[in-house]
């Protein structure tokens, strides 16, 4: 009986490595797109966004990290270091969506950027559910809790998608910083749930 349990965990944590794996390769490649989409657009939400990539990145690999190795300490310190990550978004979020609109910045028209970012948001999604699940399976709160995070670059995807989409439909270029205010808060959200000892 006990065999087929950790043949069971040994498949769930390889699951896990493929997750965080794939979330890797997605972001990094995605640096480059987003840097090459907000360079020729002037886009200061695609430049943002791939900021908010290397945060992805840096909550995958601490849970790369966490995955490969056991003990509450070191569990309790990658839920921190995800904490942090959270903490960074919500200040990145608010400083870019504040300055956006206080200064009326109108970007131009993305093509490029529309296209990555509607394909983002369908990959991460994904990508959060399957952590979520294998997460909740393996009894794992850094797997569950990062797959919020790619939660919200899902979310954060599909606002900058908006707001790009908006600016080149109608010329509603203020729609993309709005956005931006929801994911703030349930960044902060999450950063007193870890901290507060929520998970």
């Amino acid at each position: 009986m006990t065999a087929p349990k950790e043949i069971s965990r040994d498949s769930l944590l390889r699951q896990g490595f493929v997750l965080e794996y794939t979330t890797l390769a997605w972001n990094t490649i995605g640096i480059v797109v987003l840097a090459v989409a907000a360079v020729s657009a002037r886009s200061v939400a695609l430049a943002g966004f791939g900021l908010d990539s290397l945060i992805e990145i840096g909550a995958s690999t601490v849970v790369i990290w966490e995955l490969s190795g056991t003990g509450e300490a070191r569990r309790q310190r990658a839920l921190r270091l995800i904490g942090v990550g959270f903490a960074a978004l919500a200040v990145y979020l608010l400083v870019q969506s504040t300055w956006v609109l206080a200064v009326g910045y109108h970007p131009r028209h993305s093509p490029l950027g529309i296209g990555w970012t509607a394909v983002t948001a369908v990959v991460m999604f994904a990508l959060a559910a399957g952590k979520a699940r294998t997460g909740a399976a393996l009894d794992n709160p850094v797997l569950k809790t990062e797959g919020r995070v790619t939660l919200i670059d899902g979310l954060l995807a599909a606002a900058v998608l908006l707001g790009l989409a908006l600016n080149t439909a109608v010329g509603w270029w203020w729609a993309d910083p709005a956005a931006g205010y929801v994911l703030v808060y349930y960044a902060v959200r999450e950063v007193r749930e870890i901290f507060t000892g929520g998970h």
